[in-house]
């Protein structure tokens, strides 16, 4: 199975070398669902080909699914992709031997996972579906002009990627609720994830989402073993770009007229990717204010993309029915990540800067003995303990740094992590704009 042509007898295709370059190929013993969707008055085969240990109903079960991604996604473009050949295949390959990963390419795209349809796939791989798919309109064909053409001899750095892949990953969960595959509930109380990962980064203070984007070829599947901090000097593209998705798209919403990402995405599909014309960041900037007026993209631009100033999420969210509010605020906070094991409590993590443990001199390898005599090995949550502390507290960490015993005041900060909660989660009725205006936002197109 590949997107290649085939000819027949197993002899397959490729008009060039970068073509045959992008089309992975499936051999094995794999089961093959297919339907037929018509866009633009054409008529494309979509196929599904999975190798997995699983029945065929588990197939049939799991081939729904990508069909209704297949149809919302559609759904923001108003069209689906001119597809070579008029057809697109999904390769996935959910064997106990691959590693977890996806990768879109022309016409089709790789999605591969340890689990099973049986074993938490069904739910855990579907996420992959979602955003591998959208890239065949926002990479494959809006694709960005640093990387084109594509250098196989070279790192192909990019500085669009917050857009590329972040807004991709904004609509990889928003779509699976669109889809019903994800209840409102979720998707929302997942919002928060991202938000703090980006909110409360260091990072934001030294690169913009275009610097962040920059630094793929170091982070992303490159090979590099030097010492780094990217806990506090690196937020990625992927998280980043999401998060500044959603704060446009409900910007876009907040306005007068009956504006959306949606709207905003079709806009540079039919400006760029219909004619596969690569962009540059100011063309994105461009499209928005033709979109949106130059006022609001210039503002959006100079604020978010060439600076890293953060959105007001609390107000956005409110504006669609969603409490963005401090969960823990009275609780202290460590701000590393500690794993708890054989007895030690091992800091696997730069602590992020500004933190209790960062102030308190503790470092990445330290091993935490104790704190405030409480035995690390007594321990089954290390964060539970560090919760118990009151802000303004000072406790003693007993810590082992290269073999020596050492002792440490840390005093307690308060935890700097948010919740996005339903207002019905609250208790609270959210008013009747508010729902329609989360309706047009999260159902079904």
């Amino acid at each position: 199975a590949t997107q290649l042509k085939d000819l027949g007898d197993n002899l397959f295709y490729a008009p060039d070398l970068d073509y045959f370059m992008d089309s992975p190929t499936e051999i094995s013993n794999y089961q093959l669902r297919e339907f037929r969707d018509t866009s633009n008055g054409k008529s494309y085969n979509m196929r599904l080909v999975l190798h997995h240990p699983g029945t065929e109903a588990e197939l049939d079960e799991y081939f729904e699914k990508v069909k209704k991604i297949v149809q919302q996604e559609k759904a923001v473009y108003g069209m689906l992709p001119n597809f070579d050949f008029g057809e697109y295949t999904f390769l996935a390959c959910y064997m106990p031997n691959a590693s977890g990963d996806g990768m879109e390419h022309r016409n089709s795209t790789v999605l591969s996972s340890s689990r099973s349809l049986a074993n938490g796939g069904m739910e855990g791989n579907i996420g992959t579906v979602s955003h591998e798919f959208f890239h065949a309109w926002n990479v494959e064909r809006i694709r960005p002009l640093t990387l084109e053409p594509f250098n196989y001899e070279e790192a192909n750095m990019s500085g669009e990627l917050w857009f590329a892949e972040g807004f991709t990953s904004y609509y990889t969960n928003l779509i699976l609720c669109r889809a019903g595959l994800m209840s409102q509930q979720e998707y929302i109380n997942g919002l928060a994830g991202g938000l703090n990962y980006v909110w409360n980064s260091p990072a934001l203070q030294y690169f913009t989402p275009i610097e962040m984007s920059y630094q793929a070829p170091f982070v992303d599947a490159a090979r590099s073993v030097e010492p780094v901090n990217r806990e506090n000097t690196f937020i990625s593209y992927y998280t980043y770009g999401s998060v500044l998705g959603l704060a446009l798209d409900l910007s876009l919403r907040n306005r007068e007229s009956e504006l959306s990402l949606d709207g905003y995405m079709r806009a540079v599909w039919e400006k760029y990717g219909l004619k596969e014309q690569p962009y540059a960041v100011r063309d994105l900037q461009a499209v928005l204010a033709d979109y949106a007026g130059a006022g609001f993209a210039n503002s959006f631009f100079r604020q978010y993309i060439f600076d890293s100033q953060m959105p007001d999420y609390a107000s956005l969210l409110a504006s669609v029915g969603v409490a963005f509010e401090q969960s823990n605020a009275a609780q202290g906070y460590f701000g590393a990540y500690v794993q708890v094991q054989n007895g030690q409590g091992i800091i696997y993590t730069n602590p992020q800067q500004g933190s209790p443990a960062y102030e308190a001199g503790l470092d990445q390898g330290d091993i935490i003995l104790s704190v405030n005599d409480s035995l690390i090995n007594e321990l089954e949550d290390f964060n539970q303990l560090i919760g118990n502390y009151k802000v303004g507290e000072t406790v003693k960490v007993t810590y082992e740094r290269y073999g020596i015993r050492k002792e440490v005041r840390m005093k307690m900060k308060s935890n700097p992590d948010y919740s996005t909660l339903l207002l019905e989660q609250k208790k609270e009725k959210p008013k009747k704009d508010v729902l329609e205006k989360r309706k047009s936002w999260l159902e079904a197109k």
